[in-house]
């Protein structure tokens, strides 16, 4: 369980995140959404540290993130995986040489387990069979999983995401957020994903935060973002094709 406490976020004098107190649960789905210059991107980069917080706490189950050590953050980054909206492969490498990048970097397996790891994780994405292409060779969906492979292959218990849909077409989104959904019931990962796609709202959110001016507006589940009464959540969600055609459904079922 990731837990942040009053997180406060600013850039010189402009305060980014005020006061953010959210829970992420363990084995779901978590997911952050917010208009584009809401803070939700902001706010994962705290979480993960590549930004320091101005104020505040990040447990990770009880371990206060923000006051370790370099050294110890550098072992806590071991356990997490992280998937970039551009999925941010070595355009060099091969899909197998991208995947076992980590396991080369940070863990002492022989070339052969490292191999036969990375095999294990191009499977699971379905992309066995593309090990020796290069990304250049592949499709944006295709890049995506081979992205997912290699943020597993450590077999992370933490798994952040960054608009992982960003780009691809509405059949390979459902295609990537199943994708998410299987690995976080496998392997009993807390994954964290922020997006803009009410498509994976509905589909996948367990567990929502809605950040709105970085403040943390609403949080709860997929079953309860529409009944919501927040009306900034409302606005968000409404404004998507998704949820127009729920609304033109209900309506004319009245």
């Amino acid at each position: 369980m990731i837990e942040v406490k009053h997180l406060y976020k600013s850039f010189g004098n402009k305060e980014v995140l005020t006061d953010i107190n959210t829970v992420f649960e363990d084995g779901k789905i978590n997911l952050i959404i917010g208009q584009s210059g809401a803070g939700k991107t902001v706010l994962m980069k705290n979480v993960v540290g590549l930004l320091e917080p101005t104020k505040g706490e990040i447990l990770y189950d009880g371990r206060n993130f923000v006051q370790m050590s370099k050294h110890d953050k550098v072992l806590m980054r071991r356990e997490m995986g992280m998937i970039f909206q551009s999925a941010a492969l070595f355009d060099s490498l091969s899909v197998l040489e991208n995947v076992t990048f980590p396991l080369d970097m940070f863990s002492s397996m022989t070339l052969r387990e490292r191999t036969k790891r990375a095999m294990y994780c191009l499977e699971r994405v379905n992309l066995l069979g593309a090990e020796n292409k290069y990304p250049g060779e592949l499709s944006g969906g295709m890049q995506k999983r081979v992205a997912i492979a290699r943020a597993i292959v450590m077999n992370p218990k933490y798994l952040f995401c960054d608009e992982p849909n960003s780009g691809l077409d509405p059949k390979t989104s459902l295609v990537i957020d199943e994708l998410l959904e299987g690995i976080t019931k496998e392997f009993n990962t807390t994954t964290i994903i922020n997006t803009h796609d009410m498509n994976s709202v509905m589909g996948i959110g367990e567990n929502i935060v809605f950040i709105a001016d970085g403040l943390k507006e609403w949080q709860g589940s997929k079953e309860t973002v529409i009944s919501s009464n927040n009306q900034k959540l409302n606005d968000l969600v409404f404004a998507s094709d998704l949820f127009k055609k729920v609304k033109a459904m209900e309506t004319n079922e009245n």
